[in-house]
């Protein structure tokens, strides 16, 4: 008779799931917000860690209140990727940590990838691009910028790490979150020296141990079981980042399945069993928290476009999505670029917004909600059809995020993406995920040393099949002309230096 807690920590918020393993069905749920850092320059976005600990700590005790606490046997810990958490000799946090959708460290990649020899080097020498969004060029921006923090620094964590030494007390990473550091080399599993050297080699002393993804970060603190009410036995799994935790709770832990996440950024990836290294560096190589591979595209511009959009017209989410059903597909020809926040694929962290096709039958609310809904979608889309040229081609697409509980909006993606999508009986998969990995992390220690992931997450994991969307014929080579022209619109502007040129302007500088 066992319970397994799953979290994810988001952009947004911490949710929790309760997995009743017995049953194979979520038995209660939690969520509770918290907030980014208002106020800070442009390309800056950074949150405070222990406001995600005191979010952890509120859905933990809102969960344990609807179950016998007695039950609860592991907790499963998903993060968001890429945030450097920097911690002292003592565990404090020494400042804000940067996030994933931070673009503020633009020259600290030059830096990096020049040190290791250019783009192509860099790829050889850990599988992966150095990106603004990785955490290498925080923590370089940090030397470069805030000396006397950085001086400070004695262990880097990712946001679900901090979590797990929260809950366990124990520094850790796991291999799938730890990819996405840009200091790994994700072929070996193993940090890279010459990534760690164009930083400062010190740093080598300041990163945790990698650790396998059925290993346990550790048990429950004392302190810690007795405010919950749990086990001092509880096991926390070694967890994982978001994209690789959502894979777990979609049931992507073998070849052939592939899932789309439409939440604040967008993700598609799907699970292999050797490494998918992109020699022009769009797919990133990640490792996946179930012991493969997950060749993965992110964009970084998905529900916070559609939500400023509804936000901006005073719409609650019926009317946004009837704004949008009332509108033509390709919304009478108005493209959007959704780069609000920058990108990363295509990697612009300059970029900004534009629009091309603004007219007397477009400057109105129904084409604009639909075409930013469109847009956010094959800009999703670019980063597929790379997938494709790497051998990643799918004949059906898992949905989760916010974005999939949209109808007007999953049939939009069926036209876009030209396949089959579905949506998930259980919608939140980080945090699926997360119970699912602690199951799995209980069971190999507890003796079933060959249990396999997939033993979990068959009957647990299930489609929600009245969402399945089909592309619509008539659609589909519509969306397939306007994908065209938004590709065009964004190569044009990367070409130029007009993202640079206005982000100074916008920015004063």
């Amino acid at each position: 008779m066992s319970l397994f807690i799953g979290i994810d920590s988001g952009t947004q918020s911490v949710k929790a799931v309760v997995l009743d393993l017995d049953a194979r069905q979520v038995v209660a749920e939690a969520r509770a917000p918290h907030q980014l850092i208002e106020g800070l320059p442009v390309g800056h976005m950074e949150q405070h860690p222990p406001e995600w600990v005191a979010a952890l700590d509120r859905v933990i005790a809102e969960v344990a209140g609807k179950i016998d606490r007695a039950r609860v046997r592991g907790i499963g810990v998903s993060g968001q990727q890429h945030g450097f958490v920097p911690l002292d000799a003592q565990g404090e946090v020494i400042r804000p940590a940067k996030l994933w959708c931070d673009t503020s460290t633009t020259a600290e990649c030059a830096i990096i990838t020049r040190k290791l020899g250019g783009p192509k080097a860099a790829i050889r020498k850990t599988g992966n691009l150095v990106l603004p969004g990785f955490t290498a060029p925080k923590i370089l921006w940090l030397k470069r910028n805030e000396p006397a923090n950085y001086r400070r620094l004695r262990h880097v964590l990712l946001p679900h790490d901090y979590l797990n030494f929260h809950l366990t007390g124990n520094y850790g990473m796991e291999f799938g979150d730890a990819s996405g550091t840009a200091l790994m080399d994700v072929r070996k599993r193993a940090w890279s020296g010459e990534a760690i050297a164009a930083i400062d080699r010190t740093l080598a002393e300041w990163l945790p141990p990698l650790s396998e993804s059925d290993a346990a970060a550790g048990t429950l603190r004392p302190a810690l079981a007795q405010k919950y009410g749990f086990s001092p036995e509880v096991v926390v799994s070694a967890g994982g980042g978001d994209n690789m935790m959502g894979a777990i709770g979609t049931g992507n832990v073998a070849p052939g399945v592939v899932t789309a996440s439409f939440g604040t950024s967008g993700t598609i990836y799907a699970f292999a069993s050797k490494p998918v290294v992109d020699p022009q560096g769009e797919i990133a190589a990640f490792c996946s928290s179930s012991g493969g591979w997950l060749p993965l595209l992110c964009t970084m511009n998905v529900t916070t476009v559609t939500e400023q959009v509804r936000a901006l017209f005073g719409y609650d989410h019926a009317e946004l999505e009837a704004a949008v059903a009332g509108a033509p597909a390709g919304a009478n020809g108005l493209v959007v670029l959704p780069y609000f926040a920058g990108e990363r694929t295509p990697n612009v962290p300059q970029g900004s917004g534009a629009m091309l096709g603004l007219n007397s039958q477009t400057l109105l609310r129904g084409p604009l909600a639909r075409a930013a809904m469109e847009g956010v979608t094959m800009g999703m889309n670019y980063g597929l059809r790379r997938l494709a040229e790497l051998g990643v081609k799918p004949k059906e697409i898992r949905l989760t995020g916010g974005g999939a509980k949209s109808a007007v909006w999953r049939q939009i993606m069926a036209d876009v993406f030209g396949v089959p999508v579905v949506g998930m009986v259980e919608d939140e998969g980080a945090a699926l995920g997360g119970a699912l990995q602690a199951a799995w992390c209980v069971a190999r220690r507890g003796g079933q040393a060959k249990a396999k992931l997939s033993e979990f997450t068959d009957g647990v994991v299930q489609l929600n099949e009245p969402t399945r969307c089909v592309p619509n014929r008539a659609n589909v080579p519509r969306y397939r002309e306007l994908q065209a022209l938004q590709d065009e619109l964004s190569a044009t502007l990367r070409a130029s230096a007009v993202f640079g040129r206005q982000r100074r302007f916008a920015t004063g500088s």
